[in-house]
């Protein structure tokens, strides 16, 4: 970074990995440009400058910075409610490759945390001070890093499907097989092999849709989306996957790992998953493109 970088107010450095954490968070602030975000134009009042915050505590590589390059924790919003029940627990790790990770509190008082953010001590304080945190639920491999260590801080028990276990061999719950299973009231597993073999998406109270990265919502698109173009295990296991479960989810909130977050009625939710499994049968095998994806 530059003195003359810095004096033009927020930018984002060259440690960007074009992961679109940032882009989510500040959107029409940041955008993308040559495969990385740019800063599309300075805040305008305190609401947009909470947006660059967001984007800059969030961001895995912290390549978004405020204009004299030092980020304030005092500015820091997360875990940020997204309503009365999930929170966004920014701090995207780099070993996840920025995958987005979310609090899921429950009516007891307790929390559940699905995926895992970047690891600090500090961190842990701040998202288990709501209530216990019981569960860490692992969507799969990918998201996998940290796992361990925040179960063990919270005295919660780590859950991973026996397909990506190799991912965390000390898991201490496995799911097994491709049956639906409920891990706790209003909480249901449903393996969702295709991305990895052992991909899951996590349902809760009919209501949250927890979809690692099987699917997501595109802002290119307006739409429910499969990334074929980094589905490592197989396209046609995602299509077998979603023809089997598409008809029992029932969701308004779509939370993936990777790609945007959407809120939306549940019918029109369940058309659009309908939708797209249609059209992910008809997808084939590709080379993995990361370039290729339609955030």
């Amino acid at each position: 970074m530059t003195d003359e970088r810095s004096a033009h107010g927020w930018y984002v450095d060259e440690r960007c990995t074009n992961c679109d954490v940032a882009r989510q968070l500040a959107p029409g602030l940041i955008g993308e440009a040559d495969g990385r975000s740019v800063v599309l134009r300075q805040p305008r009042g305190r609401s947009e400058i909470r947006q660059f915050h967001a984007a800059a505590h969030a961001c895995p590589t912290r390549s978004v910075r405020p204009p004299d390059g030092r980020l304030d924790a005092a500015s820091d919003p997360f875990p940020m409610a997204l309503d009365d029940v999930v929170q966004l627990c920014g701090h995207n790790s780099p070993h996840t490759a920025g995958a987005n990770s979310y609090l899921l509190r429950r009516p007891d008082g307790s929390t559940m945390m699905v995926d895992t953010p970047r690891w600090s001590a500090s961190l842990a304080q701040r998202y288990e001070a709501p209530g216990p945190v019981t569960d860490v639920l692992l969507t799969h491999r990918d998201h996998a890093a940290h796992g361990r260590r925040y179960a063990d801080r919270f005295g919660a028990r780590l859950w991973i499907h026996e397909g990506d276990l190799d991912a965390a061999p000390d898991a201490d719950r496995v799911l097994r097989g491709t049956d639906p299973v409920e891990i706790a009231e209003g909480v249901i597993a449903f393996p969702l092999p295709g991305h990895t073999r052992g991909s899951v998406l996590f349902l809760a109270d009919e209501r949250y849709c927890f979809s690692g990265d099987s699917f997501y919502w595109s802002r290119t698109t307006a739409d429910i989306e499969v990334a074929d173009s980094v589905t490592w295990y197989s396209i046609e296991e995602l299509a077998a996957s979603l023809a089997r479960t598409a008809d029992r989810l029932r969701f308004e909130w779509l939370l993936p790992g990777h790609g945007d977050r959407r809120h939306l009625p549940a019918d029109d939710m369940a058309r659009r998953l309908r939708r797209l499994t249609a059209r992910t049968r008809e997808l084939r095998p590709r080379p993995v493109d990361f370039s290729a994806l339609r955030w």
